[in-house]
């Protein structure tokens, strides 16, 4: 019985990659040092899979920044500003479309499906001169070759390629994307003949797109592509690969009568309904790659119910097409649960990361020929009926609290006209006022301050002293660079989620539970496997300090319930709605402990919000519903005078602007600079919003510091849709990630440009 693996994390297991990446481009380390240690990493996977056992090992699913924006690279599409001439394409272009340089900015990102991973937007249209630019694949199966390992390149698929991406800037919005694809799998043809030269037997297309609502003509464009393929295909095996959902009736049925292909792979985790589909249909002679092990969560498999799912797959398809996989790639999961030394070892034995993961997969495709590890599957067993069982999991009074939420929907008695008139008498801000979101840089002394008091090397007094003054600094260089709203910098916070699920019950915590979110940042999800509650206020001590240290309104910064669930690893023993309104009962108590406390302007991002969007139109109402919900939660006891803000970053809003409207905030701020004010066109449609609004001014996430007159010229184009009594002027996101000698001009020149707008709207009145 055969084992496959959709893909696997790429940052290390101690994030060798992040850390080598972050040098290589402070320029303290040479492209040659960057790529050994990449060498180093993508050797050390083929290895783990193969002593593992694993049948099909993936290659080519090691990306430097992210996998989209390989494909861009393999086939040239590079846009025009970052004068490529042609050639294989190297570091300082591919960095360059990811991160921006010194004059240009990066290509928009945004959310791979409903993950918290960003991948690189492609930016297409009629004059793209498509061409083979970068032999990454090849290169990376020849590698393993060379390593006695032999592997399944994996490429995204030309139409999901096709779909992720965007009509570039001066191309018409209704530029058809797919007409693209004869010149797409012009390029498809010449790599795969080269995997084919190369020696490859297998090949993968990631496809999910699938798993979405698509009209007939989309489906069309997967039958054409892959017919258009068949020739070039032959003599190769070729799985197609869905993931994150069910697919449709009708998708299922385009996937199976795909021309050239031999396997089919489905995600049976998140799309059990597939299962329906596989059964009442499935085509004879072609491989199921059966995803039964979850690729989005960290929770051990439950091996006995799987292995029943695949004894009844293996009755309709066949011992031998048969193939134990992944439900997606691994790199929506933690590396190694080997390297954790936190977690106690009730809740250990609980968990899977990806390498156990490769042992869960190979266990069940073992038991499947009859090779049964009896130990392996009691010790599973045990764990989890221990999981089901533990006191730990269950908090009566919560349940309760969480129950009587049922019967009000949780709104602010009076509209938000009203309450922004209240504020404005108590706040007396002038028209467009400036704020940032909420982080500012975190520089290695912070972090040192922050490491050693966790480690008990430096006092609770040493401690409280050194973050005090680095808020204190943090407020001095608002008010020197004339902000209106400040922040407190959150120098006492690792991550915006982790900083709150260390407080809060019902959450445990990896020491090296990385997971890529773009790039080379990482993020370490907290683990929630019981019931959330709140033991003790968690923000109002810093909070309260720095409103003590100036005059001006200080924002109380916290994150919000949707939020930390979606960054989370969620419990999969309750509906993810019950744990949603949980938390939002425990933001509720920080949220009216902070009014107490005489903060004035609360910030509750959710940033998240979007992501957990299901990908099935017909699914979302009711997400929104309860996503929407859980934030109203949070703040429906505050006086009409304390101001609500929330914020959203990189993501499309524009189809559930409404949901955003519902949440009834006060004040929004949102990304709209690096997605090229895609955001605006939103208001130019008609849709009235009549709360406070920030669109960023400028992207955080590169090094580029904007003029005066460039983010003039930004706001100028946000005030030809939105009234200047409601405009907020602030950055993208928060500052966290960058640092003081970009943030400090930055911020001077967005200021600037705000006192400059506002000066000539007076001399126009």
């Amino acid at each position: 019985m055969a084992s496959h693996i959709v893909g696997y994390p790429r940052m290390g297991p101690k994030r060798e990659l992040k850390f080598a990446l972050e040098s290589f481009w402070d320029g303290k380390t040479t492209a040659d040092d960057l790529q050994k240690v990449s060498a180093d990493l993508r050797s050390s996977i083929w290895k783990q899979m193969s002593s593992a056992g694993i049948k099909y090992i993936p290659s080519n699913t090691f990306s430097y920044y992210d996998q989209v924006l390989d494909a861009t690279a393999m086939l040239g599409a590079v846009p025009p500003r970052y004068g490529w001439n042609g050639g294989e394409i190297g570091f300082d272009v591919y960095f360059s479309m990811a991160r921006g340089n010194a004059t240009v900015g990066a290509m928009e990102m945004t959310k791979w499906f409903d993950t918290n991973y960003h991948f690189i937007v492609p930016e297409l249209g009629p004059d793209v001169k498509f061409s083979y630019a970068s032999h990454k694949a090849v290169t990376e199966y020849k590698e393993a070759k060379a390593l006695g390992v032999d592997t399944v390149p994996v490429l995204v698929g030309p139409v999901s390629y096709l779909l992720s991406s965007k009509p570039a800037k001066g191309v018409e919005k209704s530029f058809c994307l797919l007409s693209l694809l004869p010149k797409v799998l012009a390029i498809y043809k010449e790599v795969i003949s080269e995997l084919k030269a190369a020696g490859a037997s297998w090949i993968q297309f990631d496809e999910p797109t699938l798993v979405r609502d698509l009209d007939s003509q989309k489906l069309e464009a997967f039958t054409a592509a892959y017919t258009e393929l068949e020739s070039t295909l032959s003599g190769l095996n070729v799985v197609v690969e869905t993931y994150f959902a069910d697919v449709t009736a009708d998708a299922f049925k385009t996937l199976v009568n795909l021309k050239g292909v031999t396997g089919f792979g489905f995600d049976l985790v998140r799309g059990t309904k597939t299962l329906e589909l596989i059964k009442s249909g499935f085509p004879s002679g072609k491989y199921l790659f059966a995803g039964v092990v979850d690729g989005r969560n960290i929770w051990a498999n439950d091996l006995s119910s799987s292995l029943t799912t695949l004894q009844e797959l293996e009755g309709i398809v066949g011992k031998d097409k048969l193939v134990v996989s992944t439900s997606c790639s691994l790199m929506h999961t933690a590396v190694d649960l080997v390297n954790e030394t936190k977690l106690d070892d009730e809740i250990k034995s609980w968990l899977a990361f990806a390498a156990q993961k490769i042992v869960e997969v190979d266990a069940l495709a073992k038991a499947l020929a009859g090779q049964k590890n009896e130990a392996f599957f009691s010790a599973n067993a045990a764990a989890q009926s221990s999981r089901k069982s533990s006191p730990r999991v269950t908090n009566e009074s919560v349940q309760k609290a969480a129950a009587a939420l049922k019967g009000s929907d949780h709104r602010r008695a009076t509209t938000v006209s009203t309450r922004l008139d209240a504020q404005q008498k108590k706040l007396n801000l002038p028209m467009l006022p400036t704020t940032t979101i909420g982080s500012f840089p975190q520089t290695i002394e912070l972090r040192r301050v922050r490491r050693e008091y966790k480690a008990k090397k430096v006092s609770e007094d040493d401690y409280v002293k050194a973050i005090k003054e680095e808020i204190s600094k943090v407020v001095k260089l608002q008010e020197e660079l004339d902000i209106d709203v400040l922040v407190h910098g959150e120098p006492e916070r690792n991550d915006m989620v982790e900083y709150f699920g260390e407080q809060l019950s019902g959450f445990a915590f990896s020491a090296n539970g990385w997971v890529q979110s773009y790039g080379s940042r990482c993020v370490k999800p907290p683990i929630i496997y019981g019931d959330v509650s709140r033991p003790k206020p968690m923000t109002v001590f810093w909070s309260s300090t720095a409103q003590s240290m100036t005059s001006r309104p200080m924002k109380g910064m916290l994150t919000g319930p949707v939020t930390i669930l979606n960054w989370s690893f969620v419990r999969n023993d309750q509906p993810r709605s019950e744990t949603c309104y949980q938390i939002a009962l425990a933001i509720k108590d920080e949220v009216e402990d902070l009014e107490k406390a005489g903060i004035t302007v609360i910030q509750i991002d959710e940033a998240a919000l979007r992501e957990g969007l299901p990908l099935r139109k017909s699914e979302e109402a009711h997400y929104l519903d309860w996503a929407v919900h859980s934030f109203r939660i949070t703040n429906v006891g505050v006086q009409d005078t304390t101001q609500i803000h929330t914020h959203m970053c990189y993501s499309n809003f524009n189809d559930i602007i409404h949901s955003i409207i519902d949440m009834d905030a006060d004040v929004i701020t949102i990304e709209n600079s690096r997605s090229d004010e895609k955001l605006l066109s939103v208001f130019r449609e008609g849709v009235k919003y009549g709360a406070g609004i920030g669109p960023g001014v400028y992207d955080i996430h590169s090094p580029r510091i904007p003029s005066t007159d460039e983010i003039a010229d930004r706001i100028n184009k946000m005030l030809a849709v939105l009234e200047s009594n409601v405009l907020w002027v602030n950055p993208d996101c928060g500052l966290k990630t960058r640092k003081y000698t970009e943030v400090k001009p930055a911020l001077e020149n967005m200021v600037s440009a705000a006192k400059l707008i506002r000066t000539q709207l007076a001399s126009t009145k």
